[in-house]
């Protein structure tokens, strides 16, 4: 029997009324980094690496090779907001009312029950939900609080926070989120132990002006989302993946975000010998996006395979894509990137490739396609490939273009409406994606695009 799924878009834009312990003054200070600190308790080599951050982050330039971030003042974003909740509640009955209804509206704990092994949920600053399914937690698998870990393993965040993954300096922003994160996920998977299901971290942004930090070690999907306000809002995230000897990890990220949202996230990985990170990435909302998810394959026969979708519509920039270093011998990459745009909106793939001296019988493949639904869009791509070695294989592909009247004329023909047409028509254009998604959150996230395409042509 078929059933037909409903999303109403109010459910992500809709925002509660300000309830904080406490609320930052806008912009970024010393003492509010040693306040962030001081709060969560942490060890000295901690607040070291956030005032390191701070020092970095005054010294480095905004980015000018992508989307024009001159709007984007950092002196009128709230770093840090508590809201009037306990901290990584087991209950969703524990959970405010306001907050805990929020997460309803998203059907975060109707999907716990249904299809995942555990659910962290992060409101502003900090997170008000975290739990692990028992038969998990017996098999030895930490999912926790990022604040959490850091009171708990700390010998192991240490070792992995920050370091070689994702450096501090390695741009503005991730120095920015070394010194305010807050939040996130931390995960660790044993050795020899599967987990089929997937574990789900969600961050709702709510409050005017803020900005979100969260810090993530992870296997696992994270969804984002957040209500629309006039002022802008800043995400900045980070997400550090190792994927150590003959490990294999999926990490599935489905980003929502408000049209006020500046979403300027960092993700890589580091994956070991005969080990695989597979990147699944869906875009949309925010106002300018820039998100590289990267791979560094250190190890031989490491592998990368990553399929990424962006929608830019009305007053929208996705500049998305993936980077991949290619440093031993016999690794291998995957790309495939969709993106469309409409209403004015730019899409734009921007990628590197690098296969250093030495990594011998490399091979990648790389895949970038534009669909633009109107005449007032752009679709663009930046491709980049760096090859050290000879004896390696390289391949790019790259199709940009509007829907063609042929295809629009024909379904037309066959009784469906204009609206009908260009949804079907997208639908195919994105169905790699689609097929790599769990089945709800595929679902979701055509029912998403095919809703931004109605309040687009109505």
């Amino acid at each position: 029997m078929e059933q037909e799924i409903e999303i109403n878009r109010e459910n992500y834009d809709n925002y509660n009324a300000e309830n904080l312990i406490f609320k930052a003054e806008p912009g970024i200070t010393e003492e509010l980094v040693k306040q962030i600190s001081k709060d969560k308790n942490e060890p000295k080599w901690m607040l070291e690496k956030r005032l390191l951050g701070l020092k970095i982050f005054n010294e480095k330039k905004i980015p000018t090779w992508g989307p024009n971030l001159e709007e984007l003042d950092f002196s009128k974003i709230i770093y840090y907001m508590k809201p009037n909740a306990k901290k990584n509640s087991k209950s969703w009955k524990e959970v405010p009312e306001e907050i805990r209804k929020t997460y309803e509206k998203l059907g975060i704990p109707q999907a716990e029950i249904n299809a995942l092994g555990g659910v962290g949920a992060q409101y502003e600053s900090e997170v008000v939900y975290h739990n692990l399914k028992k038969d998990l937690v017996k098999k030895g698998v930490v999912f926790l609080d990022m604040d959490e870990a850091v009171q708990k393993y700390p010998e192991l965040v240490k070792k992995y926070f920050m370091t070689n993954c994702i450096p501090i300096n390695l741009h503005k922003f991730s120095a920015l989120h070394a010194a305010v994160w807050s939040g996130g996920t931390f995960i660790y998977i044993p050795k020899n132990i599967k987990v089929e299901i997937p574990l789900q971290a969600y961050f709702r942004m709510n409050a005017k002006k803020g900005g979100q930090f969260e810090h993530t070690l992870i296997i696992a999907i994270e969804g984002c989302s957040s209500p629309i306000y006039s002022e802008n809002s800043l995400h900045a995230g980070c997400v550090e993946i190792h994927v150590l000897k003959n490990a294999r990890a999926r990490y599935t990220s489905i980003e929502n975000w408000s049209k006020n949202v500046y979403n300027l996230n960092t993700k890589r990985a580091i994956v070991h010998e005969n080990a695989i990170i597979e990147w699944v990435n869906g875009n949309l909302g925010s106002k300018i996006t820039m998100l590289y998810p990267c791979s560094v394959l250190v190890g031989k026969n490491a592998k990368t395979d990553y399929i990424g979708i962006a929608y830019a519509g009305k007053g929208q920039y996705q500049d998305t894509g993936c980077k991949v270093y290619h440093l031993a011998e016999n690794t291998s990459s995957s790309i495939l990137s969709k993106g469309i745009s409409m209403q004015g909106g730019t899409s734009s793939y921007r990628g590197l490739v690098q296969i250093k001296k030495g990594a011998i019988n490399s091979k990648s493949n790389v895949r970038c396609d534009g669909l633009m639904l109107d005449n007032s869009s752009k679709a663009l791509t930046f491709p980049s490939m760096n090859v050290h070695e000879n004896n390696v294989k390289v391949a790019h592909e790259a199709a940009v273009g509007k829907i063609e009247e042929e295809q629009l004329f024909y379904l037309m023909s066959r009784g469906l409406s204009e609206d009908e047409s260009i949804k079907l028509i997208v639908a195919g254009f994105i169905e790699p994606l689609i097929k790599a998604l769990p089945l709800e959150y595929a679902v979701e996230l055509n029912r998403l695009i095919e809703l931004e395409i109605e309040n687009s042509v109505c």
